[in-house]
């Protein structure tokens, strides 16, 4: 079976900034909210941080962004766009990051501390990495 084609955008290289600043901004109200003890605002802060941060790396190496409404499929694109050692572990990283966004949006519960602080961990790792590989 053929694979399924994600849809994107091509975005001019150097407009990488706009995504990394993004992530940055989200990374840091994340690190407040932890702060704060505000578990749900960690959670989301987290997500959209890993969603502008993969966006930012994506932009770029490949001048492309994900046009897809499903924000898993920033994954493939990383892993087929990116070509770098660490690809496959960080999208992996990444993929569980994402997996919590209708968790944390959607469900009629709060995103309590220990899971706050596990989706903390994996967006440092991912964040610091990105940022790593595009400064």
């Amino acid at each position: 079976m053929p694979a399924k084609k994600i849809r994107t955008r091509t975005i001019e290289r150097t407009e990488y900034k706009t995504y990394l600043k993004k992530a940055t901004e989200f990374y840091e109200t994340m690190l407040q909210a932890e702060r704060m003890g505000r578990w749900n605002a960690v959670g989301l802060n987290a997500v959209h941080c890993a969603i502008s941060a993969c966006d930012a790396l994506l932009v770029f190496y490949a001048g492309i962004c994900s046009a897809s409404d499903n924000h898993l499929a920033a994954i493939d694109l990383l892993l087929t766009s990116v070509k770098l050692p660490e690809v496959k572990s960080k999208s992996e990283t990444l993929r569980k990051i994402l997996v919590k966004k209708s968790l944390i949006e959607y469900e009629n519960r709060d995103f309590i501390q220990k899971e706050a602080k596990e989706v903390l961990k994996l967006t440092e790792r991912f964040y610091t990495w990105v940022t790593s590989k595009i400064k």
